[in-house]
Parts: C-alpha cells; structure tokens; sequence
C-alpha cells in the first residue's frame, strides 16, 4: 500500500489525471495536495507494469493496488534523495549543468532518482525558497472561480420584500473571459450547478479549475493538502478537470478572478442597481445580456483585445470538449451494512449483497436513484425512496436460505405443517397472522417444520400444542420443549378444572372499562 495519506483512490486520481486530462506532474501534484515525487512515482510504477488508466478502470482497488505495489508485505526499494543545496551550490559554477550533476549523482548512487525526477526535486525545493512567482497563464490551462462580496436583489413580488442573493463569478485565465450568474445561495447543490453552466457558457473545460477555500468545493480547507469535496471532485471527473483550490489568504492564486469580480461588481451589478427582479430567471436573463457586453469591451493591456477576442484566439482552441451528457448532481455519504444486509440513508433501506455485511461502503445518491459503492465498485443501484421507514431488496442480494424463504407462500407452509399435525397447523397459522407480514414469519415456520427430521412429526406435533397452548410462537421456543423433552410429558386436561370466580374489588378494573 503507498506510505503516508496516499490512499487508491489518490493513485486511481493521478492516473486519470495524467492519462486523460493530460495534467503535467505539477498540476497533478497541486490538484491532489501531494508531492510531484508521489506523482512521479505512480505514474513510473504504472508504466513498469503496463497498467493504463483504462485498465485500471476495471480494476478494484486492490487489483490496481497489487499490480502498482506488488503482494502486501513485499519490500521496497529505498533510494536516497539528491542534496537540493549541493545542486544549486554547484549549478553556480561555469558549465555545470542538471543533466551533469545528475551523472554524478548516479556514480554515487546507481539505484538513485531517474533524471526527471532528480529535476523536480530541485525544482520544487527551489520554488519553495521564492517569495513569489509569476503566473503565467496558458490557453485552456485553468478557470478561476469565485462569489462576489457584493450581492443582487430579488423583490417578492406580493410583499416588497427584498432578497439579497448571491453573485457566482468564473474567469478564463489566458483570456479573461468572463461568466457571471445570480443564484439562491453558496451550498453545494447551486455552487455545482454553477460550475456546470459556466463551462456551457465557456463551451468547453479547462484542464485545471481553481476555486476558493469554501465549504462547498472544498471539506476541509488547508495550504498544503486541502480536501475537495466529493460531488464536487465526481463534477471535475465528468468534465475531465482537475480541481487546484487557491491557498487560503493568498489573492495572488485568483488574481484573476478577484479582478473579474470587479469588472462583474462595476459593469454588471452598478448598472443592475435600479432595475427591479422577482425571479431569478428574470435577473439572470439581464446578466447574460451585459455578459455579451462586458467580454466585448476592449482591454488596455492586451492591445485593444476583448475578452472574447482572445478567448476565441486563446483559450476556445485549447479547451476540452464536453461530454454528450449535462452533470447529473449526486449527494455522498458513508453507511455501515447492517445485519440484515441493509443499509440506512435518509430513513430508507437498500439491500446490499449479503457478503458486504459489517462493512463500510459509499452511497451515491441522485434524485431518482441511489447507488452503493464498496472500494470504488458499484454493488448495488436502486430506486430513491421517499417515504421513511421503506425497504428497497433485491433477491439477488438475500443469502440462499432467505431466498427460499421469500419463494414459499404461506399455503404451502401451511399445508406442509398440516401433514405433520393439527396442532403444528395451528402453531404455523398463528405464527403467520400474528405478524404484520406474513413474510416475516416464513423462517419461524420453515425452522419448526425442519425438526421433524430431527424429531419426527409426533414429537413435533406434541412440541407445537405445548408451545400454542403456552402463547409461544417462536422457533426457539418450539425448539426449547423438543431439546428438554417437555413433549413427552402429558398436558392437563382443562376441562375437568373448576372455573375461577372472577375478583371483585374497586382496583380491579373488569374489561367493561376496556369497552
């Protein structure tokens, strides 16, 4: 298994990244909160072993995990990293180059870092000891996305009542192209939604989206290893994006953006300040309107460009293609398989298969399906229920013992228990009706008229008209009577007892109080 926080689904990430959104290591590395030598080492164990990203697909995690690492408990090999400072102290002298220096690191240490990777430990070590660097912003390469300080206004339309609502804002980084909506608020459902019409708008995806540290993007927000939140990484995986969250407190990360904010707040919300709007497809209709503008208007800094002029020289190219179909949103969450090869979400029940019990598995829920995930692979997809307290199983998930159960309707289990008895019909009756589905009682009976091949049916027969006289309707009371050979013993007659005179006294309430 890979050291430290490095989890599957980190190694399965940085292929896909690097195989289909053709990320550079960096970017892996960024996107993912890992260091450029994790990525550069997945992506070598991969090649090694000839396992491409669309293998990899159809692989569990310990598949992928076996073919990248080999058996659990294997040893590594252990190589000793190059002296960052050594590099740059000689890189200084006259003619000392990389590729030089990385000779003579191999002459000390032949099982030592490849040449890439001896780079990029230098490279990364350097870039920690400046103070700032230069963003340089290709075409396609990233989308900055943020929300406005500054927010619209719906007026309710019945009462007066003024709204603020909130202003999503995303910008091309090599063109400034810029995309702005309203919408009801920063939770997770609109955050994504957002994110989806603004790459309609763009009419593609860029390889890299980079959002603030807010709760709706990202869980946990941190400079080194900040986590993305799930649907929103399921989002970036659909539109084949990587997500690089800006550095808390740093605005040099989203320059772009917090300009484009500006440009939306003074050429889009100031213009906006004495129209009235009582929907939000009134107001976002408006929006589009002075987005046609606002990307029109000629730049100083880019020789008189606009916006879309070099988004159409820049950025358009390089961005990639959609997929046919639109983001479907999904809720995430985490469940424990239960005994009864169920699990719970929202108030509901879904079957799982039975061997998964005591497991922990994710559910993927849209609005019309609920699917159960176990180690990245889908084991079972049901229908979303609505009403609390509802079962969804499928028969194929139930032990063998349980779907024989299910097959047997109550005729035939009562039928069965007639050829043992009379009174092992009645018990079985009983058992039947006395719960609020007949199903529930199917594994009762079927227990109770398998002892006859332990007991035989006369035994069994006496067993059961103990049980039903003593209001037991239980297999395991059945069973207890048989293993204490309490069948063998005679039951009173009742007919010959004298009859009770029923207690009179002013505590006793009598069933007339009942009535």
């Amino acid at each position: 298994m890979p050291n430290g926080r490095l989890t599957m689904r980190k190694v399965r990430e940085i292929l896909r990244l690097k195989n289909e959104v053709k990320l550079s290591h960096r970017e892996v590395a960024e996107s993912l909160g890992v260091s450029i030598g994790v990525v550069s080492k997945v992506v070598n164990r991969a090649a090694l072993a000839g396992l491409s990203w669309g293998a990899a697909v159809k692989l569990g995690e310990e598949e992928v995990e076996e073919r990248l690492y080999g058996p659990r408990g294997s040893p590594g090999r252990v190589r000793t990293r190059p002296d960052p400072e050594w590099i740059h102290t000689e890189r200084k002298r006259p003619g000392v180059t990389l590729e030089l220096l990385h000779l003579e690191y191999l002459g000390e240490q032949p099982a030592g870092y490849r040449y890439t990777q001896f780079c990029e430990i230098y490279r990364q070590w350097l870039s920690a000891r400046r103070v700032t660097m230069r963003q340089v912003h290709r075409g396609g390469e990233r989308a900055y996305l943020d929300y406005s300080g500054k927010k619209a206004s719906l007026v309710d339309r019945q009462t007066g009542e003024i709204r603020a609502v909130e202003l999503f804002v995303g910008v091309l980084g090599a063109s400034s192209y810029t995309y702005a909506e309203a919408t009801d608020s920063q939770q997770v459902e609109d955050f994504i939604a957002s994110n989806v019409r603004m790459l309609e708008y763009f009419g593609g995806a860029p390889s890299l989206l980079t959002p603030d540290q807010l709760k709706s993007g990202v869980t946990t927000a941190c400079w080194y290893d900040p986590q993305i939140q799930r649907t929103y990484e399921e989002m970036a995986a659909h539109y084949q994006c990587g997500v690089v969250p800006a550095r808390p407190k740093r605005p040099r990360d989203k320059a772009k953006v917090e300009v484009g904010v500006q440009v939306v707040q003074r050429w889009i919300l100031a213009r906006l300040r004495n129209e009235i709007f009582f929907t939000l497809a009134e107001l976002n209709h408006r929006i589009r309107e002075l987005l046609v503008e606002l990307n029109a208007r000629p730049m100083r800094d880019h020789g008189g460009k606009s916006r879309r002029e070099l988004y159409e020289l820049v950025d358009r190219p390089a961005l990639a293609a959609l997929p046919a179909e639109r983001f479907v949103f999904a809720e995430w969450a985490t469940a424990r398989v239960n005994i009864d090869y169920h699990i719970a979400f929202e108030g509901s029940f879904y079957s799982v298969p039975h061997a998964l019990v005591h497991e922990k598995v994710d559910v993927r829920a849209t609005a019309t399906t609920v699917e159960v995930m176990h180690k990245s692979q889908r084991v079972a997809s049901h229908g979303r229920l609505r009403q609390a307290g509802s079962y969804s199983t499928h028969k194929e998930h139930m032990p063998r013992a349980h779907q024989e159960a299910m097959a047997w309707p109550p005729s035939r289990l009562i039928a069965w228990a007639d050829t043992v008895g009379s009174h092992t019909g009645v018990l079985v009756r009983a058992i039947l009706t006395g719960r609020p589905h007949p199903e529930q009682g199917y594994r009762p009976c079927l227990g109770i008229l398998r002892l006859a091949r332990v007991h035989g049916n006369d035994r069994l027969d006496r067993a059961c008209q103990r049980a039903h006289l003593a209001g037991a309707r239980s297999f395991r009371h059945v069973a207890a009577i048989l293993k204490n050979r309490l069948a063998e013993i005679p039951i009173d007659d009742q007919s010959d007892r004298p009859e009770r005179t029923p207690v009179a006294h002013e505590n006793v309430r009598g069933p007339g109080y009942f009535h």
